[in-house]
């Protein structure tokens, strides 16, 4: 049974948060400036749950929080830092001093307060996990949030140096943003007619508002093992909002949807998923977890021979399709053939995909180069499209396996970043335009991840694998099934509300920005 510490307990998203660790069977201490409500709280989770006061805002109520948790319980898995105070919506000339300190002090300080003394404890006991709530607010400002917005952009950046600072010691430190949630008090202020609701959800691709526990299963997903490489990142949960950049409204909503109320009743399991490049690595990986999910896998691959290894070890219900993901007329006669034989498509997982020449850029051809843009872009491209079609009605997930890359470009490796990020940017033009028809489209981006071809590169000296783990700060490459949890994850119900974001699964890597080494490797 782990210790789980949820700041912010009482409010609409941190009962949420409780309740999923609670049925999970972790035993949560509930955190509030509102000792009696977290007190409720505590006894409606059950015995094993404790409520305690405390005012994150205060050093010495947070020292003392800790200090009294890790003598009590004699151990703290994780720290969820979910305590803020909400947007007041000032215009800037109106804004006090008092109004800004205070909102810095409870929304940046407390997390920063919080996640110091757990690390003391964390740092010294084998290691941990903080997952803090930032807001979207913190990556796209908006008007009048000005102490808000700031101090959500701070909790991001804070994020990720303590996920620097701290992954040598087994402390894994990510965040959360989501977008607007219907909470109580949001409710309450649609209710009084103080929020356009209606003109929000208009401006949201799926169409609603999201709900507290689509939050709370984002925040235990990171605090699990299956983030285990996970570090430094900011999850997204908007459904699409960060996506969407065009004038206008991106959905018809015109009503509150059921779904936005509570979670269905009845909620479909996905089950066949067709997986690109699934012969060895990183696809063969994927293709492992989703068979034990309960799909049924189509396995693509140009490697005849390969991928159809790949589908005996999985067993009877799985079928192998050969398949250049650059050809188009082969591309929609193998998802025809998907279709037929099995009827259906839930979830396409576009991992196909070549590395590049690694040499300099004056010795690179246009043919070298427009290979790696046609199999790593136009090929998922290509996949998408007809995945598009086969979900036409019925709704689906595409998972785009994007890179590093994508984000802190490698040189020499141009047509390779040059794909990944246009593979990045791909996943949210095609959220924003399929979240209506409930398609989710979501991407992972991994970092260096120990493959076949990864290995491949290493003994070929293209890449220097010392230098390479001296760069990551958990200090060496993840592993395929880490990529797979993560696909697993954005793919399952659990993420319903993730739309058009981009996952880093990268060890910190994208995390660091300081000079010299991240870890002794």
């Amino acid at each position: 049974m782990r210790i789980i510490l949820v700041t912010g307990a009482a409010g609409g998203i941190g009962r949420a948060i409780c309740d999923a660790f609670a049925r999970a069977g972790d035993r949560v201490i509930a955190i509030d400036l509102d000792r009696a409500a977290v007190e409720a709280l505590a006894s409606d989770l059950g015995d094993a749950h404790r409520g305690l006061g405390c005012d994150i805002a205060s050093e010495e109520a947070v020292v003392g929080l800790m200090e009294k948790v890790t003598a009590e319980f004699g151990r703290l898995d994780v720290v969820v830092n979910n305590a803020a105070l909400g947007p007041t919506m000032t215009a800037t000339a109106a804004m006090s001093a008092a109004l800004i300190r205070r909102t810095l002090a409870v929304n940046l300080g407390g997390p920063f307060l919080m996640a110091r003394e757990a690390a003391r404890f964390m740092t010294r006991h084998g290691g941990g996990i903080i997952v803090n709530t930032a807001s979207l607010a913190g990556i796209l400002p908006n008007p009048k949030r000005n102490a808000y917005a700031a101090s959500k952009a701070g909790v991001i950046s804070l994020t990720r140096a303590l996920a620097v600072e701290w992954a040598r010691f087994g402390v894994r430190v990510c965040a959360v943003a989501p977008g607007y949630v219907r909470t109580p008090m949001v409710a309450d202020l649609e209710r009084q007619g103080l929020a356009d609701l209606m003109a929000v959800r208009r401006r949201i691709p799926m169409g609603r508002i999201g709900r507290p526990d689509e939050i709370a299963n984002a925040i235990r997903f990171l605090a699990s093992d299956r983030a285990r490489y996970v570090t430094g990142a900011t999850l997204v949960v908007d459904g699409g909002w960060q996506a969407f950049n065009a004038a206008g409204a991106a959905s018809d909503a015109a009503t509150i949807p059921p779904e936005e109320l509570a979670l269905p009743s009845h909620r479909p399991f996905r089950r066949v998923a067709l997986v690109t490049g699934a012969a060895r690595g990183i696809g063969r990986a994927v293709a492992a977890r989703l068979a034990k999910e309960g799909y049924q896998l189509a396995l693509a691959d140009q490697d005849a021979a390969g991928v159809a290894a790949a589908a005996r070890d999985l067993g009877d219900g799985h079928r192998d399709y050969q398949v250049d993901v650059t050809d188009e007329a082969a591309v929609v006669s193998t998802f025809a053939a998907v279709a037929r034989d099995f009827g259906a498509i839930d979830l396409l997982v576009n991992n196909a995909a070549i590395a590049d020449s690694f040499k300099p850029t004056l010795d690179q051809s246009k043919a070298e180069f427009d290979r790696v843009i046609d199999v790593n872009l136009t090929g998922a491209m290509l996949c998408a499209r007809e995945a598009v079609k086969a979900m036409a009605g019925r709704g689906g997930v595409i998972v785009n396996l994007a890179s590093i890359a994508g984000s802190l470009p490698l040189s020499p490796r141009n047509a390779y970043s040059a794909s990944k990020a246009a593979l990045i940017n791909l996943t949210g033009c095609m959220a924003a335009e399929l979240a209506s028809d409930n398609i989710r489209v979501v991407a992972v981006a991994p970092g260096y991840i120990k493959t076949p071809g990864v290995a491949a590169l290493e003994t070929s000296g293209k890449i220097d694998a010392i230098a390479i783990r001296k760069r990551i700060p958990m200090g060496d490459f993840g592993r395929p099934e880490d990529i797979a949890d993560a696909i697993a994850f954005l793919a399952s119900d659990a993420a319903s509300y993730i739309a058009g974001t981009t996952l880093f699964v990268d060890g910190g890597w994208t995390a660091f920005g300081a000079v010299g080494d991240a870890s002794e490797g």
